[in-house]
């Protein structure tokens, strides 16, 4: 009876590094990987650029949307493979559903 009774309040949570979720910070981290990779000073300001374009236009392009809006976009206009296919749900390249 006195054991930890601890409910979490969240549990669909968008993975977060830091302050941001994951599909916004996933570019940006890349880029500086690749400028990192690149060896120039110049290169790496380029890639830093880059991937700082990408993260904001996807932070907006998420902005009052659904919290999985970018799971949801991946699913349905990314072609399917047998690892990424899921048994639950339709085909993503069905995009008309009877019933």
């Amino acid at each position: 009876m006195l054991a930890d009774t601890y409910i979490p309040r969240r549990l669909d949570d968008q993975w977060k590094i830091g302050f941001w979720d994951v599909d916004v910070a996933a570019p940006l981290l890349f880029f500086v990987f690749v400028g990192y990779l690149s060896g120039t000073r110049v290169a790496f300001l380029a890639c830093l650029g880059v991937g700082m374009l990408l993260s904001r236009s996807i932070a907006r392009l998420k902005a009052d949307k659904h919290p999985a809006f970018a799971i949801h976009w991946l699913y349905w206009h990314l072609p399917t493979s047998p690892l990424t296919a899921m048994s639950a749900t339709p085909p993503s390249h069905l995009r008309r559903m009877v019933g």
